[in-house]
């Protein structure tokens, strides 16, 4: 052992101490000459690039996070695509896609033309001065007709004019010829309920128009939602405005032959319309194959 320890010092002094053979000695002997305290390993080369490398700043101090279990918190991330979403969430998303696939009827279809969004603001502006009266107001006017009976003093109300609401109400207004401008929500559900008024509306010659959004039409009736709503009588101040406007949606409602005619959805999805497209250029493709055959 202790030739071997010797050997191992002359080869350390040695100008061929570094050479390759030196590693080849076996671990044991190595082992038993740093017991000895003649000869303590050399450093791990990782250590001395540590010491070459550039000096750290020990105000930056590098902190890595650990992002394995029980360390750092996680990172926000966008899980939209595995998000189980609720049932009426999920079904009214399949409802929407499904109406863009199949070709829908143009009773059903012409639901989908509305009014542009200028002449909805000039429209419920002219229908917010018409607004009915809420609960609150209602009781007021009853109890001041009551105390004023009480005291003898019994005065003649005129008929307040307001915004007629309700299907059942408006389709008679309708069907009585009393309604001077008829407005349905496009988004009613079931739309069957409101499928007729159009029709009804162009046999007795009512103007009429559709409006995006249900819940517009209810929060002028101080309700969630309405179906449709119809004017019956205006100020006079307003009657120019209201002709206007009818004249207007007779054109784009009432006299359009058009809007009754078109069929709506057939609309594909994207990998659908690429496989359709890439059928129609193979047939243009071998079309023009032919065409070139026969003129040669």
């Amino acid at each position: 052992i202790l030739a071997q320890a010797l050997a191992i010092l002359a080869l350390e002094h040695s100008p061929a101490a570094q050479s390759p053979t030196l590693n080849k000695l076996p671990f044991a002997i190595m082992g038993k000459v740093a017991k000895g305290g003649k000869k303590v390993a050399a450093a791990p080369l990782s250590d001395k690039k540590k010491k070459a490398g550039t000096k750290t700043n020990p105000l930056f101090e590098k902190r890595p996070k650990n992002l394995r279990l029980g360390g750092d918190i996680q990172p926000k991330r966008d899980l939209t695509r595995y998000v189980k979403w609720p049932k009426y969430v999920r079904l009214q998303r399949a409802k929407r896609i499904m109406l863009m696939r199949l070709k829908v009827p143009p009773a059903i279809a012409q639901f989908n033309t509305t009014i542009d969004k200028s002449q909805a603001a000039s429209l419920l502006r002219l229908l917010k001065k018409y607004q009915p009266e809420t609960k609150k107001d209602k009781k007021q006017r009853l109890m001041e007709m009551a105390e004023a009976k009480k005291n003898g003093d019994e005065s003649k109300t005129k008929k307040p004019t307001v915004l007629k609401f309700g299907l059942n109400h408006v389709t008679n207004l309708i069907e009585q010829k009393q309604a001077k401008l008829v407005v349905i929500a496009h988004d009613v559900d079931p739309i069957e309920s409101v499928i007729f008024l159009p029709a009804l509306c162009r046999k007795k010659e009512v103007p009429y128009c559709i409006i995006k959004g249900k819940a517009r039409l209810g929060t002028l009736v101080h309700q969630k939602t309405a179906t449709c709503v119809a004017l019956t009588t205006v100020k006079q101040e307003d009657n120019a405005e209201l002709g206007k406007l009818a004249e207007s949606f007779k054109g784009m409602f009432n006299e359009n032959v058009e809007v009754r005619r078109r069929w709506g959805g057939g609309i594909m999805g994207q990998k659908s319309q690429h496989v359709t497209q890439r059928k129609e250029k193979a047939i243009q493709i071998e079309q023009a194959k032919k065409l070139g055959l026969s003129i040669a």
